[in-house]
């Protein structure tokens, strides 16, 4: 989606997106990866997601990317944290113990603004973009993280017919397209159109949630 729709999003409160609480999903899979305690993980939009908080709990250095500057200091706020403001050449870079957070466009990040990640984790961000953006994200995805990194992604899936998204449905053939000579293993599905009650008031019956992993060059 073009930057000013989440721009708007935001700036609206229109996020239906964001959870409240820990994406259990994360909770259960997570350890399924093999990383070090110590590994810095990369969030691609990140929003203010409390996941953040459970990946520093567990030890990992966070490097988040997020658009918008109100998710950024919403984050921030909610944990109390007073973070330092860095230029950055997309935008700043908001830093505290444990976190850094890079404000701009995702694909204006580099593979030396990140250092030494380790591990990713995408919960909101492939399935954030329209068919025709995904390439684009996979790649420069694929471009940040070192060969044999490995990446925890959840995707949706559901009728195209019942709703447009965002989040857009990322059928599971997709998913081996997009990171076609990268490992990937479906770790779990399951109905969850029943914890997602804003879908279903946009129309949809059916929804399923899937978790992979893929590992960059494997």
């Amino acid at each position: 989606m073009e930057p000013h729709f989440w721009h708007r999003r935001w700036r609206k409160n229109e996020i239906g997106f964001h959870r409240e609480d820990v994406n259990p999903l994360l909770e259960r899979f997570w350890d399924q990866l093999g990383v070090a305690p110590a590994a810095p993980v990369l969030v691609p939009l990140c929003g203010k997601s409390v996941d953040l908080v459970w990946l520093k709990t567990r030890g990992h250095p966070v490097l988040g990317v997020e658009l918008s500057p109100i998710a950024v200091a919403a984050f921030f706020a909610g944990e109390g944290l007073e973070p330092e403001r860095l230029p950055w050449h997309s935008g700043s870079l908001w830093r505290a113990p444990g976190y850094q957070l890079f404000c701009g466009d995702f694909f204006e990040l580099t593979a030396e603004d990140l250092g030494s990640v380790a591990v990713g984790y995408d919960r909101a961000a492939l399935i954030a973009f329209p068919p025709d953006w995904r390439p684009r994200y996979a790649d420069h995805l694929r471009r940040l993280l070192p060969a044999g990194t490995p990446l925890l992604v959840i995707t949706v899936e559901y009728d195209t017919a019942e709703m447009d998204g965002p989040p857009f449905s990322v059928p599971e053939a997709e998913v081996h397209h997009l990171f076609a000579g990268d490992e990937i293993v479906r770790l779990h599905a399951e109905e969850a159109l029943e914890l997602s009650p804003h879908l279903r008031q946009r129309g949809l019956t059916r929804l399923q949630e899937k978790v992979y992993r893929v590992v960059a060059g494997g």
